[in-house]
């Protein structure tokens, strides 16, 4: 079952995903900005991010890509805004968390700018797999331990919620 959904954002479409956590703001905070932290689950950095521009490896990815990421925007604990430099703007991604905290819940809204709405058949599974990573890593503290295997099985049900055609040609 996914989590996304289609959102239109300031004109734009993104692909919108929620998901809670039982820890303070703080604490999912920096699992996804500092680079040991985000480690566990996603990818590390290298680089100054008061320069605005830091170099991000992916660690669960076979070829490990690394690229520049520009930090748009930073409120501490509440909201990232990055994307990646490519030369290709369809290959620009731009990724939106926002962070809220209530009753010792906190709540992450992230959302991915769509430049090419049918990608969202491989972008959502792989959001749903990485977000579930962070949710054990928060959880745990430690390393997620979650599995790829599955998860491109959600492409369906994203070309679905999308309107985008299935496998057979025919719009969902």
């Amino acid at each position: 079952m996914i989590t996304g959904a289609p959102e239109t954002i300031d004109g734009q479409e993104h692909l919108v995903l929620t998901r809670t956590f039982r820890a303070p703001v703080e604490a999912v905070w920096a699992a996804v900005t500092e680079s040991e932290r985000l480690g566990r689950w996603f990818a590390t950095w290298t680089g100054d991010p008061g320069s605005g521009r830091v170099r991000v490896t992916w660690a669960y990815e076979e070829e490990m890509p690394t690229e520049t990421y520009v930090i748009e925007v930073c409120e501490e604990p509440t909201r990232l805004r990055v994307r990646n430099e490519h030369d290709d703007p369809a290959q620009v991604w731009t990724l939106d968390l926002r962070l809220t905290e209530a009753a010792g819940v906190t709540t992450l809204r992230f959302a991915q700018v769509l430049t090419d709405r049918s990608l969202v058949t491989d972008v959502g599974p792989g959001w749903e797999y990485y977000l579930d990573r962070l949710e054990e890593s928060v959880r745990t503290g430690g390393p997620a331990t979650v599995a790829w295997e599955g998860y491109l099985d959600l492409g369906g049900e994203y070309a679905a919620a999308f309107g985008l055609p299935d496998g057979t040609g025919q719009v969902n």
